[in-house]
């Protein structure tokens, strides 16, 4: 059984920084690109950020872009997301999701996702 498990999520202030882990059992996490995405609330889930099996490929959404970063430890099964300069617009729920071979930005690519973990950005 896949389980995708979100963790690191939490309240912090505007410009403060959380790492997001996702850590990924039922599965060989070098054979699948993942991504984040997140759902602010009242809207729809949306991109944040994808990186391919080796780490040689990521791509961002515009909004966080040189913002956050997207890494993975193969050897541990997980995928990280590192958040800085956060912004009260950041505020949503982020989940984590994997896909086989390539990235991808849209969800409906991916195959397996997680429960998903609370950020809020204070003002």
């Amino acid at each position: 059984q896949v389980q995708l498990i979100e963790s690191g999520g939490g309240l912090v202030q505007t410009g403060g920084s959380l790492r997001l882990s996702c850590a990924a059992s039922g599965l060989t996490l070098s054979s699948y690109a993942m991504g984040w995405f997140r759902q602010p609330p009242g809207k729809e889930r949306e991109f944040v950020a994808t990186i391919n099996w080796s780490s040689s490929n990521t791509y961002y959404a515009d909004s966080v872009r040189g913002r956050f970063t997207i890494s993975r430890d193969n050897n541990k099964n997980t995928v990280y997301l590192q958040m800085n300069s956060l912004k009260p617009e950041d505020t949503a729920v982020y989940y984590c999701a994997a896909r086989p071979f390539a990235i991808a930005t849209a969800e409906n690519h991916y195959r397996y996702w997680g429960q998903g973990s609370q950020v809020t950005v204070s003002s």
